[in-house]
């Protein structure tokens, strides 16, 4: 296993679609290995294949009960409801934005191995799904939100909140 260079926005990487997943070797294992590895030596919840430089429909997410789950091929299959919150990327580092997103999402992917499943989530997880899904067809949450913070905004913003919430 390794760690990969996570590309950062600007990489044309990072805006094409990727190509479905049709060979579940030892290759595919590898990248999934690293992609795990990358994942957590960069503390985020999310990661897809194109943010490391490889255009295949591969996802990886840590969910709410701190599973990691291994997405290749996903596609959602079903969502509910509506959550409006603050997302950041692992390839826009040091900004976030406000991006509306389902409470529930159902995906359907397959594991290393090619077996279909079905797994699904609510809150951070379905937000993640639908993220990192996004990826897989070139695109960033950046194109969802009406403005970007850096963490002195946000820290600020979430200090104005805080009073707020006294008063």
């Amino acid at each position: 296993m390794a760690v990969r260079e996570i590309l950062t926005r600007g990489e044309s990487a990072l805006t094409k679609v990727c190509h479905p997943v049709t060979k579940f070797d030892q290759k595919l294992w590898d990248l999934i290995d690293d992609m795990k590895e990358t994942l957590a030596e960069a503390g985020g919840v999310g990661l897809a294949a194109p943010q490391v430089g490889i255009l295949r429909r591969v996802v990886i997410v840590i969910n709410e009960a701190d599973e990691v789950l291994e997405l290749v091929n996903p596609e959602i299959v079903a969502q509910q409801g509506e959550q409006d919150g603050l997302e950041g990327c692992l390839s826009v580092p040091g900004l976030w934005g406000f991006v509306k997103r389902p409470e529930w999402v159902k995906v359907k992917a397959q594991d290393r191995f090619g077996r279909e499943y079905e797994a699904e989530g609510t809150g951070l997880t379905a937000r993640c799904f639908c993220h990192e899904l996004a990826h897989l067809d070139g695109h960033l949450y950046t194109e969802l939100t009406d403005k970007l913070y850096n963490s002195e905004e946000l820290d600020e913003l979430m200090d104005q909140q805080a009073e707020e919430e006294q008063e």
